[in-house]
């Protein structure tokens, strides 16, 4: 069982150092070439092109270049939020526990997806967005950071607190607080190191569900939008050319499922080697 912790590990690297190793190659994702449109694989494209003539492996490169950075800075975000809610809940308990968590159960009965793309589809631009910064690559995954990482947070929350109360059960803690030590300095030096593990797991395995909550939302448009590539919105499309040019919906899709598979092995691993009862 070890293996497939170790194999999602190296097949990670792998998917990130190619995805990295696009600009030092030269490869141009935005560059167009209508008189090579569809071409095959060739010495000069090798995986072809796409409706417009663009090289499939520049924006698949670009695309993962994208997708990854979505999907560790929502994991990073979401995991921040949830660790905070958390960790309030289970150390200061009561009244703040019991508001933290209708909270979080709130969210957590919202429907995911109809949700997401309400979010999505809000007009910037009333909110006070120069359309300058609704264009830029920057805002654009910011948005998609944001959007996500607002209902990603809640198993983390959950979680946290969880291991919070057990820590704050123990005896070294409550001889803390009987000596008149504050609950920010219990907080910091005493319970966040135990829940470190546990944290550190599931944020490991909320990157996979990130990568396909934010391919959904570039598929349905929503999300990254042309001409900033992402594995989701090079699934859009390909969907009209998938009878005619179905390898323009392959690499992509394959990228997405060899992320998320790498993802899940790794945090599996993370999970049984870190479980103190194994």
């Amino acid at each position: 069982m070890r293996a497939l912790p170790a194999f999602g590990a190296v097949l990670l690297a792998l998917l990130s150092a190619v995805a990295l190793a696009g600009p030092l190659l030269g490869l141009d994702a935005e560059a167009v070439d209508l008189m090579a449109r569809y071409a095959p694989p060739s010495s000069e494209h090798p995986l072809g092109t796409d409706e417009l003539g663009r090289d499939v492996l520049a924006r698949l490169l670009a695309g993962g270049r994208v997708s990854l950075a979505v999907a560790a800075a929502t994991a990073l975000v979401a995991a921040a939020l949830g660790t905070v809610i958390g960790l309030v809940a289970g150390a200061v308990g009561g009244r703040v526990d019991a508001v933290l968590m209708r909270l979080t159960d709130g969210v957590m009965a919202l429907p995911l997806l109809p949700l997401l793309i309400v979010l999505a589809a809000l007009d910037w631009t009333k909110l006070g967005v120069p359309v300058e910064a609704l264009n830029s690559e920057a805002f654009a995954v910011g948005r998609l950071v944001a959007i996500i990482a607002l209902v990603g947070w809640t198993t983390v929350a959950r979680l946290v607190r969880a291991a919070a109360l057990s820590v704050k059960a123990r005896d070294y803690v409550r001889a803390a607080v009987a000596v008149g030590v504050g609950p920010v300095r219990i907080m910091r030096r005493h319970i966040l190191p135990n829940v470190a593990s546990p944290l550190l797991v599931a944020t490991t395995l909320s990157v996979g569900n990130i990568i396909l909550v934010e391919s959904a939302l570039s598929f349905l448009g929503l999300g990254v939008r042309a001409p900033l590539a992402s594995w989701g919105n090079m699934l859009t499309g390909a969907m009209d050319v998938a009878v005619s040019a179905p390898q323009l919906a392959l690499w992509p899709g394959l990228a997405i499922f060899l992320t998320v598979l790498a993802f899940n092995l790794v945090g599996d691993g993370l999970q049984r080697a870190l479980d103190p009862r194994g």
